[in-house]
C-alpha cells in the first residue's frame, strides 16, 4: 500500500476518569459484515464490545392505516388551496402510524478479560508502553504492553470464512497469562459455563419486557498453550498459559426472508459447529485466510495525495488522536486524508459483505441497548449515503447487501401502496428495520415522504452502469425499477394550473417553511427533491428498457410522463428552488440538501447539460451554508460531494477538512453527533469525487483537485461503463492516466480533462493510457 493505512494509539481507550461511552469513541472497529466488535485495549480490565447484526427488540411495527386514501386525496385540495395546517392535521390524524420507540438495534453483549493480581491500575497509563492499533491493511487490531517486564499481545480479528471473531494473546520469554474471562450483557441475557472451557450466552432482544424480538445465542471457547483452565459461576479463570486464544460464535433465530416467523434452530448448535470448523485451524493459517479475504478486496484502491510540507512538520508519527488534535489546530496532514479515505473503505468491508443486512445507521457497531434513532435504516439519505462509495472506490460486492434490502421490502411496500396510496408499485418512507416495515409513520416532516423507494432503487441501476452485468439489470434492477415507477405513475396528478405532472402531499425531508398565515409547516404539494426523484426514476426505467431492447405500453406512458412532469424553478434570488412555490424558510441553515438531489447522487443537473440550474444550485449551497448549514457529519459529507460535482476543489477539501476537524471522533468514526457512520462512507465518496467522476457518460479526471493536493496519485477507481481508473498527477497538473476495461467486448469511452478530451477503444483486459499530449480541446 502506498501510505501507512494503521490507526493507532499509546493509551488504553478508557482514561482514568473517562466515561464508557468516551472510550468506546476511542475503541478500534473489526467486523466481518455480520459480527462486529469494538475492542478498547484497556488495563487492567480489556471490553471487547460485540455486535450481531440481526440483533433487534420486536414488534409491533408500523401498520398501513385504514382511511388513509381519503385523507391523502383531501389534503391535495386543502394544498394546492393553500390550507397547509388543515392537511397537515388530516394527515397526522389519518395516515401516518404513531412512532414505536424505541425498537433498537441492540449489542450482543461484552468480552471481558481481567488480569490477575494487576497491580495498580495507574501503571496502565504511565508506564506499560501500551500500544493499541488497527491495521487496516489486514482488518487486525492489536494491544501490546509490557507488565513485570513481560512483553504481552493481543490480536483480534472478525473472520469472514471461519465466521467466528478470535482473540489471541501471547507473551514473550516466560511471562504466562492468567485471567478471568467474562462474557456479560447489560440486560436481557443469561449466562452459564459450557464444560471447563466455554461459555454460552443467551438472550432474547427487547425493551425491559417490551418489544421482545430476535433471539440470540453465542459461545465463548478459550484454547490455551499450556497452564490450566477453571470454569466457575459464569466466567472462566486462566492460569500459567503461555498463550490464550479466544474464539467467538454468534447466532440469532432472525429470518429475513419471513422477519415475523423466526428460524426454527437450536442456536447453541449453530455456534458449535461454526467453533469447531474454526478451532480445527491453527491460529495462523486462520489468521492468514482472514488476511488474504480482506485485502482481496482493501487492496484494490490506492491513495497517495502527497506528504506534509515545510510550513507543516510531519505528524504522521504521533499516535493518530493526537494526530487529529495537530490537524484541528492547523498542521496540515495529507497522508490523514488518504488515511481517512481508505479508513471508510474499511469500515465498509467490515460492515457489509454478501449475504448479510446493510449497514445500518451505526454500521454494525452500536453500545447501547437502545440506540441513537434505533440505528435503523434511515432511507431519506442516511442508507443510501452508505453506498456512495461502493462502486467508485471499487467494492461493488459491498453493496448486494443494500439490494436486498430493497427487495425484501418490496413485498411490504406494494401492500402500503396499495392500501395507503390506492396504487400500484412498491413505495416506502423515511425509515425502515430488519422488519422490514413501509408504512407512512411518525411526523410530518419527516414521516409524509413516499420516496424512500424511489431514492433507493436508482442505484440499482448506478450499479449496472458500473459493472455492466446485463444479467443482474434483467433479473433484478429493472424489475424493482418498474414497481417503483409504477407507483409513481399513479400518484402523480396535474397541476391544476399548469398541467404539469406534480408530486404531494409530501415535503422535503424533515425541512420546514412559513404558510401564509406565518406558520412553521412541511406539507405541499411538488417539492423540489419529489420531483427530482421521480425524474430519475423514470430515467433510469427508460435506459434500462433500452439497455434490454424492452418496449410496452408501461414504457411508453413513462416516456411520456417523464416529459411531462413539473420541475424545479429558479427563484427571485438565483435560487434553485426547494418548493413548488417561494415559501420563506423557517431554517435557513437547515441540515438537508434535499433540492440538490439532482445535483448529487442525482445526475440530472450538470454544466454540460443545464449549467443555469448548476449556478442555482450553487446559489442555494452558498445561500444554506452562509446560514449554518452542514453543522452534522453526514450533512457535511453531502457537501463534500456537492462541491465536487460543481467541479469546486477548494470548496470540497474546506468541508472536507471540516468535517474531520468538527465532527471525527478519536476512533475516527464520523461524529453526527452522535456516532453515526454515513459521515465516514458520505466524505470517502466526496474525496473519490474530487478525483474522478463518470455520470456525465465520459470519464472526467481531477475534476475538483485541490490546490493543496500538489503531487499524488489514485489507483483502481471504479468509472461508469466498465472500467478501473488510475490517474497520476504533479504541480496539481495531470502527468498521466490510466484505463482498463473490465468488459468482455470491446469498449468505448471518453477521458476528459479539464476543457480536452481523448476517445478510445480497448478490449478486456487491456489498458489505454493517456497523457497530456493526447488530449484535444472540447
Amino acid at each position: 500500500m502506498s501510505a501507512d493505512m494503521t490507526v493507532w494509539y499509546d493509551r488504553p481507550a478508557t482514561l482514568t476518569g473517562m466515561s464508557k461511552q468516551e472510550g468506546w469513541n476511542r475503541a478500534l472497529p473489526i467486523g466481518n459484515g455480520r459480527l462486529g466488535a469494538m475492542v478498547f485495549g484497556d488495563w487492567p480490565v480489556d471490553l471487547i464490545q460485540v455486535n450481531e447484526e440481526s440483533i433487534w427488540a420486536g414488534p409491533p411495527v408500523p401498520r398501513n392505516r385504514v382511511g388513509a386514501k381519503e385523507a391523502i386525496q383531501q389534503a391535495r385540495v386543502l394544498l394546492l388551496a393553500g390550507k397547509h395546517e388543515d392537511a397537515e392535521k388530516l394527515v397526522r390524524e389519518y395516515v401516518l402510524h404513531p412512532h414505536t420507540n424505541p425498537r433498537s438495534y441492540q449489542p450482543f453483549g461484552e468480552v471481558r478479560l481481567t488480569h490477575l493480581n494487576s497491580g495498580n491500575t495507574v501503571i496502565a497509563e504511565n508506564s506499560l508502553e501500551l500500544k493499541r492499533s488497527l491495521n487496516l491493511d489486514t482488518a487486525i487490531v492489536q494491544v501490546s504492553y509490557f507488565h513485570e517486564g513481560v512483553h504481552n499481545t493481543r490480536e483480534a480479528l472478525s473472520s469472514v470464512i471461519d465466521q467466528v471473531l478470535v482473540i489471541r494473546w501471547t507473551t514473550e520469554g516466560h511471562g504466562k497469562i492468567n485471567t478471568r474471562i467474562e462474557l456479560t450483557r447489560e440486560d436481557g441475557a443469561s449466562v452459564q459455563t459450557k464444560g471447563m472451557d466455554s461459555l454460552v450466552l443467551t438472550g432474547q432482544a427487547d425493551h425491559e419486557g417490551t418489544h421482545p424480538g430476535v433471539k440470540f445465542c453465542g459461545i465463548l471457547h478459550a484454547m490455551t498453550d499450556g497452564g490450566l483452565i477453571h470454569a466457575d459461576a459464569g466466567s472462566l479463570t486462566v492460569s500459567d498459559a503461555n498463550a490464550l486464544t479466544l474464539y467467538l460464535s454468534v447466532h440469532t433465530d432472525y429470518h429475513f426472508a419471513n422477519p415475523l416467523e423466526p428460524l426454527d434452530l437450536n442456536l447453541i448448535t449453530q455456534c458449535e459447529i461454526d467453533l469447531q470448523k474454526a478451532i480445527a485451524k491453527p491460529y495462523e493459517q486462520l489468521r492468514l485466510e482472514h488476511i488474504e479475504d480482506h485485502r482481496r478486496l482493501f487492496r484494490r484502491v490506492e491513495l497517495f495525495l502527497g506528504t506534509h510540507t515545510l510550513e507543516s512538520p510531519p505528524t504522521s508519527s504521533l499516535p493518530t488522536d493526537r494526530r487529529l488534535e495537530a490537524y484541528r489546530q492547523g498542521n496540515e496532514d495529507l497522508e490523514l486524508i488518504s488515511l481517512y479515505f481508505q479508513y471508510g473503505r474499511y469500515l465498509l468491508i467490515a460492515s457489509s459483505r454478501p449475504g448479510c443486512l446493510p449497514a445500518n445507521l451505526q454500521g454494525i457497531w452500536n453500545p447501547h441497548l437502545i440506540a441513537p434513532w434505533d440505528s435503523d435504516y434511515h432511507i431519506n439519505i442516511n442508507l443510501q449515503m452508505n453506498y456512495w462509495l461502493a462502486q467508485v472506490g471499487n467494492l461493488s460486492e459491498c453493496q448486494m447487501p443494500y439490494f436486498n434490502l430493497l427487495e425484501g421490502l418490496a413485498k411490504n411496500g406494494v401492500d402500503t401502496a396499495r392500501e395507503v396510496y390506492g396504487c400500484r408499485g412498491f413505495v416506502a418512507h423515511y425509515t425502515t428495520d430488519v422488519w422490514l416495515h413501509t408504512a407512512p409513520l411518525g411526523d410530518i416532516q419527516y414521516g409524509m415522504w413516499p420516496m424512500g423507494a424511489g431514492w433507493c432503487i436508482r442505484d440499482f441501476m448506478e450499479h449496472y452502469r458500473f459493472q455492466g452485468d446485463t444479467r443482474f439489470l434483467r433479473e433484478r434492477a429493472y424489475p424493482i425499477l418498474r414497481e417503483a415507477a409504477a407507483f409513481f405513475l399513479d400518484w402523480l396528478v396535474r397541476h391544476p394550473l399548469t398541467g404539469k405532472w406534480i408530486s404531494g402531499p409530501s415535503v422535503s425531508p424533515e425541512n420546514t417553511f412559513l404558510s401564509r398565515n406565518g406558520n412553521k409547516v412541511s406539507l405541499c404539494m411538488a417539492p423540489a427533491m419529489d420531483q427530482q426523484i421521480i425524474w430519475d426514476v423514470f430515467a433510469s426505467v427508460v435506459e434500462a428498457a433500452q439497455e434490454l431492447n424492452d418496449k410496452d405500453a408501461f414504457i411508453e406512458r413513462i416516456q411520456k410522463v417523464w416529459q411531462e412532469l413539473a420541475m424545479p424553478g429558479i427563484g427571485k434570488d438565483g435560487r434553485l428552488m426547494e418548493w413548488c412555490e417561494e415559501y420563506e424558510e423557517a431554517e435557513r441553515g437547515h441540515r438537508h440538501l434535499s433540492h440538490l438531489y439532482g445535483v448529487y447522487p442525482g445526475q440530472q443537473y450538470s454544466y454540460s447539460s443545464s449549467p443555469q440550474m448548476m449556478k442555482a444550485a450553487r446559489e442555494s449551497l452558498e445561500y444554506r451554508l452562509f446560514h449554518g448549514g452542514g453543522h452534522t457529519g453526514w450533512s457535511r459529507a453531502w457537501i463534500i460531494n456537492l462541491w465536487a460535482r460543481l467541479q469546486d476543489g477548494e470548496q470540497s477539501y474546506k468541508h472536507l477538512e471540516i468535517l474531520i476537524k468538527q465532527s471525527t471522533l478519536p476512533n475516527l468514526l464520523d461524529n453526527h453527533p452522535p456516532f453515526q457512520i454515513d459521515g465516514n462512507f458520505g466524505a470517502a465518496a466526496g474525496i473519490a469525487e474530487m478525483l474522478l467522476q463518470s455520470h456525465e457518460g465520459h470519464i472526467r479526471i481531477l475534476p475538483a483537485l485541490p490546490q493543496a493536493w500538489q503531487h499524488g496519485y489514485v489507483k483502481g477507481l471504479k468509472a461508469r461503463g466498465e472500467f478501473e481508473v488510475d490517474i497520476k498527477w504533479e504541480y496539481g497538473r495531470l502527468v498521466e492516466c490510466k484505463v482498463r476495461s473490465l468488459k468482455e467486448d470491446p469498449n468505448q469511452g471518453t477521458i476528459v480533462y479539464q476543457n480536452q478530451a481523448s476517445d478510445f477503444e480497448i478490449k478486456s483486459g487491456q489498458e489505454y493510457r493517456v497523457y497530456p499530449g493526447d488530449l484535444t480541446e472540447l
